[in-house]
């Protein structure tokens, strides 16, 4: 291990990188070395390269753990500016580790870092080597709250995981450290003793007592003007945090106040910093952007119509980047096409996670000539009385560079003026293009953008290379400081990575003849018909849920390969399984034909690699993570239920509204509430409560969140607790995501509604309503669950969203507005499912106003389609639109019957008193309601609404009101329009 420390050191000196020593105090990670944390802020430039002992208390396992330590090597790069290949550098150094990067298959893995206490955040990748995630690789965008520019890239080696993965091992204590001593021989007792220290015998009292003082000497050293001292007493502050963290020793109430006095801090730290060294003169200089690119002043003609082709290169996508990017780009290309002269074909656009390949058949080689006539004044304002030009002509025909006589006239509307007819000659099809093209990615935009070294740009991840030919002749297109060549980049690990492209027709051939596969069809039929064979290989069939897309789109080619495990993995559960294998590698499972899980998986490698030594790392990194699970699994049996719901107490929920123990109990609390409320309260409701939400203080939930609900579901069994209560406490976590299952037990629909009131009250309260697209606590997916578990119990239709929220709010401070907010909020996600389905939009609008009982609308959805081609049914729509159209908004619906003495509405009051009240749903109110039909129709025909008389005019407006507010509970009639026939 030494050496390989050795050897990244000199691979980085070599390139430019100072290096200094690890850091004298306790951090969490190399990045909050001074080295990176205040030396990525400011415009100097820096590289650096350094070992990082990172100590995280919580990670503590008496070095019992073959992958946890609590004190584990990183290897840390900083590169500021971003040289512009960082990641071709990168790839050097695994080489300099004695890695073979063509035999292994090593990828760029979307991974984005925040923290929220150092006001830092960046977008990146994990970097995988056979599935083993080694390397955390970062543009750091922010830093201590300040946007920074220039941009640094961070490069964090996991040494450990590499030297296990170099040296085939099993355990962090059998890595050679150095000839003749393990890393368990060196490092084993600090490892065991100071877990001791962490989770056992760290003094709570000291701990609190040196964080306070840690915090004030921070304070002073700040108010002193000193950021290295200042910072180097918020790492101690971090780090007895830590500690008590490790202690179980921090409250909801001390964890939040901590963060915020620490991130207070580290902000304050990042700001003096940057000063001090803007009053120093920044000693290191100033970081030079990348030079424009230009365009030429002239532009190559082509002869003939020609294929375009227009490649957008960039560092890996992330997968649902690299679908959307295709459709955007798509989008842009055919819009701003349509909007030149320039005659073409259909654009078709493909994608994989580093290019952006636009291919449009039969572009014109110039656009047409147009004319143009520009419009001058009134003839009559042109000439005098003599014929003589007038000064508003001839102002006109000097904007227009002509003389007056050169103007002819058009007659609009009847008018005469004078005009000008100029000939708008045609661009050029590779001027045209250059252009448009520049705006396309300039334009292009993610759902998270960041900077890289170019001064203008901005998307998801670098834009390194664009390639733009029309038929063999290169298209000049310039953004910012890229400028387009025919040439193209392949796979890094190529002998030629960046090649020449002689023409834009065959080009898909072209890189397929590289060992890329730039159509996502192609690739994804290329996964499934593999891996199906792979899987029958071993008497299985392949579980594609749930990863598929994204695997298409983590590869440029390819290459299912099938691996193994140990079948005594199978004693666990088998969605622990699962979850590893899609979660965490992005492995497809393999199971056997009744459905039960089979010791095989899949893994799709990215182009051609060696499939025996990619299957091998594969396989030993799926066994390490089920390694970490059956110990998560064990420890977590061994452990009561409620000790597990004392965890919670630990948890943070959200700032104001306590930690997850204080939401826990609301839950429970409004179940009950719920159950009151429709008669459903039973001994197992009551134990699910008590018991809701256990599993997020299992080690297993905080490892991997997603089995919430599953874990619970087990370990109560397992704990004794009746099936029933074992099933509600899975329920309560459904339905996790549009289209899940919903609960089937009424305790776990009772305790599912809950939990997601619960959620839309309490953050709808605190002002934490989605913006955008974002929404960090789900309440688009809580609103959404909450409508599907209604419409799937309409025995719960008394239980209202109105009355839901007021119930949830009982425990909460929550305005009227805020209710009413989140209630018309979720009312519009049950609208869009109507929609999704395929609903008419006329009656999901008609049957919105009782949105409130899902299940009550859903019923009158149901009924009113069922009643769209009955010809009474229109008939009766059409008759209630011409009531509604005429009675004001705020006529009430009662008269005199006596004041009606004309036979026609004498008759409408008769066929209004035979219609019965109450009457709910649309077809029992049309059966009830059609005598209303002819009886309306012949009283417009026949009476004057708007009669002179004031008592007549009033009752026979409060006859129609009558007929409106005996329809309107029913639903929006005038939503229905009037052509249902």
């Amino acid at each position: 291990m030494q050496d390989a420390l050795l050897a990244l050191t000199r691979y980085w000196t070599e390139r430019g990188c100072v290096v200094v020593q690890p850091y004298n105090t306790e951090v969490g990670a190399g990045t909050l070395n001074p080295a990176t944390v205040l030396r990525v802020l400011g415009p100097e430039p820096w590289r650096v390269s350094y070992v990082e002992p990172s100590v995280r208390p919580d990670d503590a396992r008496y070095g019992e753990n073959p992958n946890r330590l609590q004190t584990h090597t990183q290897f840390q790069v900083i590169l500021k500016p971003d040289p512009g290949n960082p990641q071709e550098l990168y790839l050097g150094s695994l080489e300099a580790l004695g890695i073979d990067v063509r035999a292994h298959d090593v990828r760029f893995v979307e991974d984005n870092w925040a923290s929220p206490a150092l006001g830092a955040w960046g977008l990146g990748w994990e970097v995988w080597l056979d599935g083993l995630e080694i390397t955390q690789f970062t543009y750091f965008q922010q830093a201590g709250g300040m946007s920074l520019d220039p941009v640094s890239v961070e490069i964090t080696y996991g040494i450990e995981r590499i030297m296990m993965a170099l040296q085939g091992v099993d355990h962090f204590k059998d890595i050679s450290y150095a000839p003749g001593i393990s890393y368990g021989e060196a490092f084993g007792q600090a490892e065991y003793e100071m877990s001791r220290y962490y989770l056992d015998d760290a003094d709570v009292e000291a701990n609190k007592r040196l964080f306070e003082e840690y915090a004030a000497e921070a304070r002073r050293m700040l108010d002193a003007r000193l950021p290295v001292p200042a910072h180097n007493y918020v790492l101690k502050c971090s780090h007895a945090f830590n500690v008590l963290d490790a202690r179980g020793a921090i409250s909801t109430t001390e964890r939040a106040r901590a963060f915020g006095r620490m991130r207070g801090l580290a902000r304050e730290v990042a700001g003096l910093w940057a000063a001090r060294r803007e009053e120093l003169g920044h000693p290191l200089g100033l970081a030079e952007a990348p030079a424009a690119a230009t365009v030429p002043d002239t532009f190559a003609e082509v002869t003939a119509p020609s294929t375009l082709l227009f490649e957008i290169g960039a560092e890996e996508l992330p997968p649902a980047e690299v679908t959307r990017t295709v459709e955007a780009v798509g989008k842009a290309v055919a819009d701003k096409l349509g909007a030149t002269r320039l005659a073409h074909g259909a654009v078709e656009v493909h994608g994989t996670p580093r290019r952006i390949v636009v291919l449009v058949p039969d572009v014109a080689p110039r656009e047409p000539d147009a004319e143009k006539t520009v419009r001058g004044p009134r003839v009559s304002a042109a000439f005098d009385a003599d014929g003589n030009p007038t000064k508003a002509v001839q102002g006109f025909a000097r904007g227009q560079g002509v003389d007056v006589d050169a103007l002819g006239r058009v007659t609009e509307n009847g008018v005469e003026h004078v005009a000008l007819v100029r000939t708008d000659p045609g661009r050029g099809a590779v001027e045209v293009l250059s252009g448009l093209l520049g705006e396309v990615v300039s334009e292009l935009r993610a759902e998270k953008n960041m900077k890289w070294n170019d001064p203008k740009l901005s998307f998801t991840r670098p834009i390194r290379w664009l390639l733009a030919l029309l038929g063999t002749t290169p298209v000049p297109v310039a953004v910012s400081s890229l400028a387009a060549e025919p040439k193209t980049r392949v796979h890094r690990t190529a002998a030629t990575p960046v090649v020449d492209v002689p023409a834009a027709d065959g080009y898909l051939e072209f890189l397929a003849g590289h060992g890329i596969d730039a159509s996502a069809r192609r690739r994804r039929d290329a996964i499934v018909a593999r891996a199906e064979e792979l899987a029958a290989s071993v008497g299985g069939v392949v579980d594609f849920e749930g990863v598929l897309d994204e695997v298409t789109n983590l590869v440029e080619r390819p290459t299912p390969i099938l691996g193994s495990f140990e079948e005594r993995y199978l004693e666990l559960p088998a969605q622990i399984l699962t979850t590893v294998m899609r979660k965490h590698q992005r492995y497809l499972p393999v199971r056997a034909q009744d459905g039960s899980l089979l010791p095989h998986f899949v893994a799709v490698a990215n182009g051609e690699v060696d499939v025996d030594i990619v299957r091998a790392g594969n396989e030993a990194v799926l066994r390490a993570r089920y390694e970490d699970a059956a110990f998560f699994w064990r420890a977590d049996l061994r452990t009561p239920l409620e000790d597990m719901k004392a965890g919670l107490e630990k948890l943070t929920f959200a700032d104001k509204l306590g930690s997850m123990a204080d939401r826990a109990g609301r839950i429970a609390a409004l179940a009950r509430r719920f159950a009151e409320e429709v008669g459903a309260a039973d001994e197992t409701l009551a134990r699910a409560g008590e018991l809701a939400k256990f599993d997020l203080g299992s080690q297993m939930v905080i490892e991997l969140s997603s089995l919430a609900g599953v874990m619970a579901r087990e370990y109560a069994e397992r704990a004794g607790e009746t099936p029933e209560v074992a099933r509600a406490l899975w329920e309560m976590e459904l339905p996790r995501s549009a289209g899940d299952a919903v609960p089937s037990s009424t305790p776990g629909a009772l305790l599912s509604l809950a939990d997601r009131f619960d959620l839309l009250a309490g953050l709808f309260g605190i002002g934490a309503n989605p913006t955008g697209s974002s929404d960090p606590f789900g309440l688009r997916r809580a609103a959404l669950g909450a409508v599907s578990v209604l419409r799937a119990f309409p025995d719960l239709k008394d239980l209202t969203l109105t009355k839901a929220l007021a119930l949830a709010a009982q425990e909460l401070e929550v305005s009227a507005e805020a209710l009413d907010t989140a209630r018309e909020f979720a009312v519009r996600r049950y609208e869009q499912q109507l929609l999704d389905a395929g609903h008419d939009h006329r009656f999901v609008n008609a049957v919105l106003p009782l949105a409130d009982a899902p299940a009550v609308a859903d019923a009158t959805l149901a009924e009113l389609t069922g009643l769209a081609g009955d010809p009474d049914f229109a008939a009766l729509v059409a008759a209630l639109q011409r009531v509604r159209r005429i009675v004001p908004a705020d006529t009430v619906g009662e008269y005199d019957p006596e004041a009606l003495v004309e036979p026609a509405e004498v008759a409408l009051h008769k066929a209004l008193a035979d219609v019965p009240a109450g009457v709910t749903g649309p077809a029992a109110f049309v059966a009830a309601a059609n005598g209303l039909t002819g009886p309306v129709n012949t009283f417009f025909d026949e009476v004057l609404v708007m009669a002179e008389d004031a008592d007549v005019r009033r009752a026979r407006l409060g006859l129609l009101a009558a007929i409106r507010d005996l329809a309107a509970p029913v639903l929006d009639w005038q939503a229905l329009g009037t052509a249902l026939g």
